[in-house]
């Protein structure tokens, strides 16, 4: 419904919330077309600001000033190139969809192996092992990547914490594999 206090329409058009700021408006409040226009006339997303405020948020980088992952100094932990590597930026998308397109190929080689499903090839690529891998190679790597990626090891730092739940579960479908009896 309409949450102008005055209307039974439907709501079917939004408005920006209460409360705002520099990533934009709060939560969304939903209106009939009337009282959409109504809201939307009278509204001022600059309200409150500072004219230095006001200026940055107007500035053609707004909202790039944020880091990105792949210009962290930890962006090639997982193997995917760095954009600070290189000085043309198209050289680097050419070099993370090279990344991707090898990634899925060697996925595929080693579902078509036989040996393991297409569940154990991604978990042996997630571990970054091969079709040489044993029992033994398998529980040195997870120990090896846990130690790398586990916070305690990180000074408590959480970062890493979604690639140590990847190993994890890797580790989980490769260790009942068959392909390791």
């Amino acid at each position: 419904m309409c949450e102008h206090p005055a209307c039974n329409e439907p709501g079917e058009f939004r408005a920006p919330g209460h409360g705002h700021g520099f990533d934009g408006p709060g939560g969304w409040r939903w209106m009939c077309l009337d009282h959409v226009r109504e809201f939307n006339a009278g509204y001022d997303w600059f309200e409150g600001m500072s004219a230095e405020e006001i200026l940055h948020a107007q500035a053609p980088s707004s909202g790039w000033r944020t880091e990105s992952p792949t210009f962290r100094a930890n962006a090639g932990v997982d193997g995917m190139p760095r954009w600070t590597d290189y000085d043309d930026p198209l050289d680097a998308i050419a070099a993370r969809a090279s990344g991707i397109k090898s990634r899925a190929k060697r996925q595929a080689d080693l579902a078509m192996d036989g040996r393991f499903s297409k569940e154990e090839a991604k978990a042996l690529d997630t571990m970054g092992l091969g079709l040489d891998t044993d029992r033994q190679r398998l529980r040195r790597r997870y120990s090896e990547l846990v130690r790398r990626y586990h916070p305690d090891r990180n000074g408590g730092d959480r970062k890493f914490e979604d690639r140590l739940v990847r190993v994890v579960e890797a580790y989980q479908v490769l260790r009942k594999s068959s392909a390791f009896a």
